[in-house]
């Protein structure tokens, strides 16, 4: 197949190839930083729940504090946290709460991407180029 693919609405199966690419290696960078893995990024989505799962496990056993302090600062709700937590949860609480963090952090991603501003161009005034 040629660089011009089959257009949808504009875009081609490339663009939309690489977009899913360049989205799946974000959310490895943004999660492996978060949660300080200590692996290298990108994985498959499946292998980054691992883990992520398995450092929640971690961290759930050897300091519960700073998983809860991670948790608030990646903006994980409260209530889906206790969800993922309570004893009716058919999933084991590590990997329920690595759902809600990747779930989460697919969500920023897509609001950075939905609410992106243009780069300035080189004849942009410099003091907006700060």
């Amino acid at each position: 197949m040629d660089q011009s693919g089959v257009s949808l609405i504009g875009l081609t199966i490339f663009d939309l190839m690489s977009d899913q690419e360049h989205t799946s290696d974000a959310l490895s960078a943004l999660v492996a930083c978060s949660f300080e893995l200590e692996c290298e990024a990108p994985f498959a989505e499946a292998q980054l729940l691992q883990l992520l799962a398995d450092r929640i496990a971690y961290l759930a056993t050897h300091n519960p504090e700073y998983l809860f302090s991670l948790l608030y600062r990646n903006d994980i709700a409260e209530e889906k946290i206790a969800q993922a937590l309570s004893l009716d949860q058919p999933q084991p609480a590590n990997i329920a709460l690595a759902r809600l963090v990747l779930e989460r952090q697919k969500e920023r991603l897509a609001t950075r991407q939905r609410y992106q501003s243009p780069p300035l161009d080189e004849d942009a005034d410099e003091e907006l180029l700060w």
